[in-house]
């Protein structure tokens, strides 16, 4: 196990010397060696990297990282620089730009949110290219599951942005008398008219955060 830096070691310890965690490795041995997976093996923990447990704000749900080339890289909803915007990614985008007035920026690259204390994580990490959810019954869920209740339990006040069916399942491993917990459609094409368009979440995010002395995210990318 590559060292994730940034406190996740310690607090994610439990998690990575679980024989169920060794089972997942197995299968993503011979699924990276037989097969195009994505993320690129290195950019896997991205997440855990770039948004120390320290200075974590909040925390936004995906659920199947993208499946095409050049697309994922480790961080729910992201593409790097130069890549098209997904249409949930562009969805995204134009909710904040209600809320924050803030114009749709040229890249899809979520780096600089998760510097800010974003933690941008997937409730499965890896697909197989092509084929969506593909790897969803290798043992993710239970080890993202594991990550969710962990953050829950050691630290306080931090927001939960669930949006859609899958990533609102998991509100019952949060403790809600210690954190926000706010949930919405997904914003997909297909269901973001369904409540996720007018949600207010990154407003109350702002408002959550400031009130308990963490500080507001800057959502702007440009």
């Amino acid at each position: 196990m590559i060292p994730l830096g940034g406190g996740w070691d310690e607090l994610l310890s439990p998690l990575f010397s679980d024989e169920k965690y060794s089972k997942i490795r197995e299968f993503l041995k011979y699924e990276y060696s037989h097969y195009t997976v994505y993320p690129d093996m290195y950019d896997l923990y991205n997440c855990f990297r770039f948004t120390p447990l320290g200075g974590l704000k909040a925390v936004i749900l995906g659920q199947d990282p993208y499946h095409e080339p050049g697309q994922a890289h480790g961080l729910c909803f992201s593409v790097r620089a130069g890549v098209p915007l997904p249409p949930s990614l562009q969805n995204i985008f134009r909710e904040i730009g209600n809320e924050l007035g803030i114009d749709e920026p040229a890249s899809g690259d979520l780096t600089k949110w998760a510097k800010e204390g974003v933690l941008l994580l997937n409730t499965t990490l890896t697909v197989r290219e092509h084929l969506a959810n593909s790897h969803s019954k290798c043992g993710w869920a239970w080890f993202t599951d594991g990550v969710i209740r962990l953050i829950s339990e050691n630290t306080r006040n931090t927001v939960f942005l669930l949006w859609g069916g899958n990533a609102r399942s998991k509100a019952p491993l949060i403790d809600c008398s210690k954190h926000l917990v706010l949930q919405c459609a997904h914003p997909s094409p297909l269901s973001a008219y369904n409540g996720f368009f007018g949600c207010g979440h990154f407003i109350k995010t702002n408002e959550y955060l400031t009130a308990h002395g963490k500080g507001a995210i800057d959502w702007n990318l440009n």
